[in-house]
Formats: C-alpha cells, structure tokens, sequence
C-alpha cells in the first residue's frame, strides 16, 4: 500500500480503503479460484495494482467517460483504475468465466458501483468506448482486430480515443504498422526496478469522415 501513496498522494478515505481491501480479497480468491500466481499475490501492489495506475500518469479519465478493459483477468487494469476513477465508468470483459467470477465478487467487496462485467470476447460486444485498456492479452495488431469499432468517435479528452497498451520489453516490430502509436516509459513514473522494461502504448483511432 506504500506503494500507492508514495505515487499518488490526493486519494480519499474511501479510496485508501478500497485499495487496502485489494490484498485480503485476491488472497482469499485467489485460494478458491488461482487468477493470479502465489508470488504475485505477495508483490500483488508492485505487480498489478500500480502498474495499471501506469495508465493514470498517461490520462485522467473524465467523470462519465466508458472504459473498456479487454482480457481483465483477475481485474487488471480495470479494478484499480475504477477505484481512482470513481466517476468513470469501467466495462471488464474476459472470456474465461472462473476469472470474472473472482472480478465480480472483489468489485462487490470493494462496494465498487462504476464497474460492470462481461464473461465474453470483446468481438462480441455493440457498445463504444473512450478508450479501451488491457495488459498484453495480445499482439497488437490482433488485439485491434478483436476491439475494431468499438471506440467512440466523440472525443472528450486530450488524449485520442483509443487503445491504452500495458506492454513490456522491446515493441519496434509490433508496432511497425502504427506509426502514430505513442510509447510512455512506465520508469519515467515509477522508480521501482520491476517496471524497467515496461510500457504504456497509445494508439489512437483514426477515423474517416
């Protein structure tokens, strides 16, 4: 929980105990269901919780924006980023229904009313979204392949519309066909040894017409 004061100091009472609720639910779980391996769960602030905030110091998402996490997992990005973005709300959607399972019942732990789930692929969903975030479920271009259309084309950010990347290592081939894509060096936020290599990647969403 160090760990997130030390990065972002304005949280409320109510944000502060959300986040510190976080350990004991994924513990507890995380025995009935194995969504996150047993050493991650010891480092589960360093290695999940604030590496989705990564996407905060990239964007501050506006009250009544729609965020899409793709491939959520145990929650991640989205149950982090919905307990700082409280007015925003998250759509998490994974296609293994044991995982979403785990994220319905930590988002009811949380008391968390901005989020809601979908055990499904992306492919299948109608609705449109500011931005759509995730952690490496995918290669890039795969992964615009599953979300094509579902980003909204009104824009209420200054940041375009469109994919938020958490990525690590070495991206020049990936993204050798997004040319527009901005690459953010998550250590240029956070000093701790475990982020070296990771990324936040943008792709906005160019639209015609």
């Amino acid at each position: 929980m160090d760990l997130i004061h030390k990065y972002f100091k304005n949280l409320s009472e109510n944000q502060i105990q959300q986040f510190e609720k976080l350990q004991g639910l994924y513990q507890d779980w995380n025995l009935k269901i194995n969504v996150v391996s047993r050493k991650d769960i010891d480092e589960l602030y360093l290695r999940h919780v604030l590496h989705s905030l990564a996407i905060a110091k990239v964007v501050q998402f506006k009250p009544g924006a729609k965020i899409l996490d793709v491939g959520t997992g145990g929650g991640f990005p989205g149950i982090p980023l919905a307990i700082l973005f409280s007015e925003t709300q998250f759509h998490l959607v994974d296609s293994i229904g044991k995982k979403i399972k785990v994220v319905n019942e930590v988002v009811a732990g949380l008391g968390l009313e901005n989020v809601k789930t979908t055990n499904g692929r992306a492919e299948e969903l109608k609705d449109t979204y500011d931005f759509i975030v995730s952690r490496a479920v995918a290669q890039m271009e795969t992964f615009v392949r599953w979300t094509k259309g579902r980003i909204s084309k009104k824009q209420n950010h200054d940041l375009k519309n469109g994919i938020l990347y958490l990525k690590g290592g070495d991206l020049s081939e990936e993204l050798k066909l997004y040319t527009s894509a901005t690459i953010y060096e998550i250590p240029n936020y956070f000093e701790e040894d475990f982020y070296e290599t990771k990324k936040v990647v943008h792709l906005g969403m160019k639209f015609k017409g």
